[in-house]
Parts: C-alpha cells; sequence; structure tokens
C-alpha cells in the first residue's frame, strides 16, 4: 500500500482488491509460506471434511445397514465432526493472525519473515480467540432468533397461513443478506483490530462497529461476494467430487476437486489480504491516522522487542 493515509478512504472495491493483490508482490517468500503452512491445510479442510462424513451419512441414512453399527457411525460421525471444527478454529485464527500481521509490518516498513511471523502468532492468537469468543457468544444470539423464525416458517406452513408464511420468508431473508452478513463483516474487522490495536474482545467489536460507519455497503458487498463465491465452489465440490462417483471417473475428480481446493487457497488468501486493506481504508475513512511508528513498536512487541510506555496508537484508544 504506497497510497498515503488519506487517500485509502477513496478506494472503490476494484481499488481494495487491486491493493491488495499486489502486497504478496513485496514479499513474495513469506505469503508462499503462509499459503502453503495455513491457508492451504484450511482450504483443503474445508473441501475435503466431507469425503469422510458424506458415506458415514449415507450409511446411517440407508434403511438396509446394520442397525448394531449405528452407534459406532455416529460416534465416528461426530468425532470427525468435533476435529474438524477444531481444525477449522484453529487454522482461521492461525492465517488471519499471519496474513494481518505480515500485511500490518509491510506497511510501517518492519522486516518481514516467515520466522518473525510464527514467533508472533503465540501472542496474537490469544487476542484473536478472546474476540471469536465474543463473536460466537453474538452468532448464538443471532442463531437463536434464525431457528425461531424457521420454527414460525414450519408452523405458518403446517397451519396453512399465508401472511406467516411470506412474513417468516421476509424476516428469514433479511437475517442472512444483511444481519449475518454485517456480523460477519464485523468480525473479520475486529479480528484485524484485535492484531493491530492494544484491545480485544468486547472492545475490538465495539471499534470495529464504529468503523463500519459509513463504509458498511462497501463491507457487506466484500463479504456476499466472498461467500457466494466459496458457496459455488462448495457446490461444485460436492455434485462432482463428493457426489459424482457414478458419473465421473476418479481420476477426472482428482483433478477437479484439486483445481477447487487451488481456487479456495487464493479466493482465501485474497480475503485475508482484503480485511486487511479494509482495516486501513476505514481508518482512513474516520480520519484516524496511523502513526506508522506507533504501529511499529506495537507489531514489535509481539516479537518480544522493547516497546514504548505509550504509544500514538494506544492513547487513541484510551481517550476512547
Amino acid at each position: 500500500m504506497d497510497l498515503a493515509s488519506e487517500e485509502l478512504q477513496f478506494l472503490t472495491i476494484p481499488d481494495i482488491l487491486r491493493e491488495s493483490t499486489s502486497i504478496p508482490k513485496r514479499s513474495p517468500k513469506t505469503f508462499y509460506l503462509i499459503t502453503l503452512s495455513l491457508i492451504f491445510p484450511l482450504s483443503f479442510a474445508i473441501l475435503a471434511h466431507s469425503l469422510f462424513t458424506h458415506p458415514l451419512l449415507a450409511q446411517l441414512q440407508n434403511p438396509y445397514a446394520d442397525p448394531a453399527q449405528a452407534g459406532h457411525r455416529w460416534t465416528l460421525l461426530l468425532v470427525i465432526q468435533l476435529c474438524y471444527l477444531i481444525f477449522l478454529f484453529a487454522f482461521s485464527l492461525l492465517s488471519t493472525a499471519a496474513v494481518v500481521f505480515t500485511v500490518a509490518s509491510l506497511y510501517t516498513s518492519k522486516a518481514v519473515s516467515f520466522s518473525s511471523t510464527v514467533s508472533a502468532i503465540p501472542k496474537v492468537f490469544k487476542r484473536l480467540f478472546i474476540t471469536y469468543l465474543w463473536v460466537s457468544l453474538l452468532m448464538v444470539v443471532y442463531n437463536l432468533i434464525f431457528i425461531g423464525f424457521l420454527i414460525l416458517l414450519i408452523a405458518a406452513i403446517d397451519i396453512n397461513n399465508p401472511f406467516l408464511v411470506v412474513f417468516s420468508l421476509l424476516v428469514i431473508a433479511l437475517l442472512f443478506l444483511v444481519v449475518h452478513i454485517y456480523i460477519t463483516a464485523l468480525w473479520h474487522l475486529a479480528s484485524v483490530v484485535s492484531v493491530l490495536e492494544p484491545i480485544y474482545g468486547f472492545a475490538a467489536m465495539k471499534k470495529s462497529y464504529e468503523l463500519l460507519k459509513g463504509k458498511a455497503r462497501v463491507a457487506a458487498m466484500l463479504v456476499f461476494v466472498y461467500l457466494a463465491i466459496c458457496m459455488v465452489i462448495g457446490g461444485v465440490f460436492g455434485a462432482i467430487v463428493v457426489h459424482g462417483g457414478e458419473k465421473y471417473s476418479v481420476f477426472f475428480r482428482i483433478v477437479v476437486g484439486g483445481f477447487l481446493v487451488g481456487v479456495l487457497v487464493i479466493v482465501n488468501l485474497v480475503g485475508l489480504l482484503v480485511q486487511s486493506v479494509f482495516y486501513y481504508v476505514c481508518k482512513s475513512y474516520h480520519h484516524q491516522g496511523i502513526d506508522k511508528s506507533a504501529l511499529h513498536d506495537h507489531l514489535g512487541g509481539y516479537l518480544g522487542e522493547y516497546v514504548p510506555l505509550k504509544s500514538s496508537v494506544q492513547m487513541e484508544n484510551l481517550e476512547v
């Protein structure tokens, strides 16, 4: 990002994408190693886990299957799902920590290497984890409301009430297209705040909420496009690789599966870069200047370097 801080606020979505995709060129080896060690396993797990769960689900739904084996299959399915969720959670936070820290280091002209990024991850991970817990609490509330209206929709169909059916469908669509996307944008921005500012958890969510003001539409569009691409990739993978055994050869499925994993790796990397750049765009929009020397010192704190008692970044948050 070679633009001045005050110019970042004027970046459009194509400009943000252009700036984001140009960042890895400044330290290709570091981003190559981050992608290979963190983003690739994450992307592979997102798609490949269905290869293990689908056969188990098919056996559980088979009326001719041995009932004595049902308990074992349910246990195995739950274990696989639990391991998948833990893996997904861990590598999602690790990837976020690595990319946000590396982008910020480049922004402040701090020396960048894969080893320094890995060294910073343990301290960054704790902050991201606490922020994630607060976001999870918000998602629990959202899901309870969402499930409530799904139950209302089923009940409305059952009693043949057209008004309730339309009302429930509108609320469900609103919850997904507006609330879910906004919470996702809030979470991603709060993750960046947790790394780059001396706040995390609920305070990072509050700061993210303030930064999104005036840029919520841009954030919503970025999140919607990202989710839509991921859904398309997942749908094609499911149709061809997971369920296409009778229609396609093994070789074709392997080629398509490998290609889709590669595409998802690129999408996830660009997504992480975009959320980092978008943070600077929001800061610029609200005229919250970033002191690069203060941010440089803040990043150094993750590596055990000397950090002044109070940086300008910290003073900004104390005043808020």
